[in-house]
């Protein structure tokens, strides 16, 4: 394990982000794309300036018609989720040392960060809007709603825990979007299909970019990321739209329903978050990890045990089998 550098003290995050801070000038292009290269919302939509662009529509709302019910509710949802960027990037920018200087790495990353991750609610929401199944007005108070009430993960302002948060929610997000993807070309939408499947490629290049930020930590402060680690798995990561409601609900009031329906859909699972773990766990070398305190290594030994633990509790989760019926949703 690398000593700390420049006399960096154990626990200082302040010198540690100083530190990291020309490795994320130097890497941010393996991790995000030129924007003349990317694709855009555009290259997926029905064209409007087209004399086809009727016909493009109906064919759309045809395919969507065959979309299972809870199918569509998982796509509101996390369609809704990716709209509320505005509410996860001021929370990067409150992040310890994150807005220390404009043009800085940190600040480029989370800004870069951002315009990528806005073609998502981009895409999803107008492929929503052209379908037909979806009312709007619904859909749109709920977004309104989400980012409004924000979140409240536990992170704080300390940047470990929230790169450890960052990190496993792009892989929960790729999960899902992938899932959906899957269950669209099965029932027939392959435009939607086409659609979740780049965004879930998206999710997990950030989740690189995420997981190698912990990476680089661990190697200068073991003991605090790991203390960090554990401290957001025994709170338990919350997903962001943990406050989505519908409206006139409390706040919260629909994501329960929406969880339910990624479970009966095999979209997101109690056991896909084990998995997450795991693979936190495995990308991260947690187990060989060395140079820990006590504190460090008690923490280990709590991560390392947790995903057993956490298969036991899935297994006794019943999820309700019949369909709540979401104001977002025609018919």
């Amino acid at each position: 394990m690398q000593e700390l550098p420049l006399n960096i003290p154990e626990g200082s995050r302040k010198e540690v982000m100083t530190y990291l801070e020309p490795y994320m000038l130097n890497e941010m292009s393996e991790y995000l794309k030129p924007v003349e290269e990317m694709w855009q919302p555009a290259d997926f939509l029905p064209d409007s300036s087209r004399s086809t662009f009727f016909e493009e529509v109906s064919d759309l709302q045809e395919s969507a018609k065959e979309l299972p019910y809870d199918l569509v509710a998982v796509l509101i949802g996390d369609t809704i989720t990716e709209e509320a960027l505005p509410t996860y990037e001021s929370w990067l920018t409150m992040v310890e040392d994150v807005n220390k200087n404009e043009q800085g790495g940190w600040m480029k990353w989370v800004r870069a960060w951002t315009a990528e991750e806005n073609r998502h609610g981009d895409l999803l929401n107008k492929y929503l809007y052209l379908s037909g199944r979806i009312n709007m007005r619904e859909f749109e108070m709920s977004t309104q709603h989400l980012i409004a009430d924000g979140f409240d993960i536990g992170t704080g302002a300390d940047p470990y825990r929230n790169f450890i948060y960052t990190s496993f929610q792009e892989l929960a997000t790729n999960v899902s979007h992938r899932r959906v993807a899957g269950i669209s070309k099965k029932s027939g939408d392959k435009l939607l299909a086409k659609m979740c499947g780049v965004i879930a490629a998206d999710e997990a290049r950030h989740a690189k970019a995420y997981m190698s930020f912990i990476s680089k930590a661990f190697e200068v402060d073991q003991s605090e990321v790991m203390l960090a680690f554990e401290d957001m798995m025994r709170k338990k990561i919350v997903m962001p739209a943990h406050f989505l409601r519908e409206s006139g609900e409390p706040q919260g009031g629909a994501f329960a329903h929406f969880s339910d329906a990624a479970q009966r859909m095999n979209v997101y699972t109690a056991l896909d978050y084990v998995d997450i773990l795991k693979e936190l766990l495995t990308e991260w070398k947690v187990d060989q990890i060395s140079g820990l305190n006590e504190q460090g290594e008690k923490a280990r030994d709590y991560l390392m045990r947790l995903p057993d633990r956490l298969i036991r509790l899935a297994d006794r989760i019943k999820v309700p089998e019949l369909e709540y019926k979401f104001k977002w949703i025609y018919g």
